[in-house]
């Protein structure tokens, strides 16, 4: 079971609004199953639809369980992009839609099936 700092789950929602309409996207850190942290990928390319991370640019840390990403739709539905990107980047990953409340939030595993976070 995972869980997520609520001043976490507060920080991605600001920067999704501040991205808005574009995409925000950056990686989750953890310990002991609560995600406390996030970070940036430098290079990272928001775009309309999309989010591109350069993962060569991501530093050694060990600390990095997954992804989290906005859908300026409001749609928290993984699409077949987030899915491949899913399987190669961690067990956790986060899709934040628009209005971007606490409550707009979806979380899958790996294989793109949904799991439950809660927010700590």
């Amino acid at each position: 079971m995972w869980s997520i700092r609520k001043r976490t789950l507060q920080m991605i929602m600001e920067a999704s609004k501040d991205s808005y309409p574009k995409e925000f996207g950056a990686l989750l850190r953890a310990e002991d199953g609560i995600i406390y942290e996030i970070s940036l990928v430098p290079g990272t390319i928001q775009g309309d639809r999309h989010t591109m991370f350069f993962m060569f640019n991501k530093a050694m840390d060990f600390s990095v369980v997954g992804s989290v990403h906005s859908h300026p739709s409001g749609i928290t539905f993984p699409s077949g992009d987030d899915v491949n990107m899913f399987g190669h980047w961690g067990p956790v990953h986060i899709i934040v839609g628009f209005p971007y409340g606490l409550e707009n939030y979806a979380a899958f595993n790996r294989d793109a099936e949904p799991i439950e976070i809660k927010v700590v």
